[in-house]
């Protein structure tokens, strides 16, 4: 798992989330509140609700569009999270049923990390 994460409030901004997507190079970010996880974002969720990554302005942003929206209308709220305990076979099923790509991993309500299905397969490709 990924223990160095990358969180928003859900009174930051969709502009801030696609920011911090670019600069980090990652996919989903999970929304908190205070250690808490509240929702996930992912980048293909802003995809759907703009050309965020067909623009050609300055900053590959649809400004317009983001402020149209607040984070918590845009991320999912139901978000299914496993803890440090669960095994890596446990973690890759539940990716591969759920067709997730990301799972937060939360010990004792607070987030702790965040396993994503680029990590398994780094982890996978470690063992051959």
């Amino acid at each position: 798992m990924s223990k160095n994460i990358i969180a928003l409030t859900r009174s930051e901004d969709l502009t801030r989330a696609e920011m911090l997507f670019k600069k980090h190079k990652i996919r989903h970010i999970p929304i908190v509140k205070g250690e808490s996880i509240i929702g996930m974002l992912s980048y293909a969720d802003l995809l759907k609700i703009s050309y965020a990554d067909t623009t050609n302005d300055e900053h590959g942003i649809e400004t317009v569009v983001y402020n149209s929206f607040t984070i918590e209308q845009v991320m999912t709220k139901d978000v299914l999270c496993i803890d440090s305990n669960t095994t890596i076979q446990e973690a890759t099923e539940i990716l591969a049923k759920r067709e997730f790509h990301a799972l937060p991993v939360v010990d004792e309500s607070i987030l702790v990390g965040i396993v994503t299905s680029t990590d398994l397969l780094n982890y996978f490709l470690k063992q051959f």
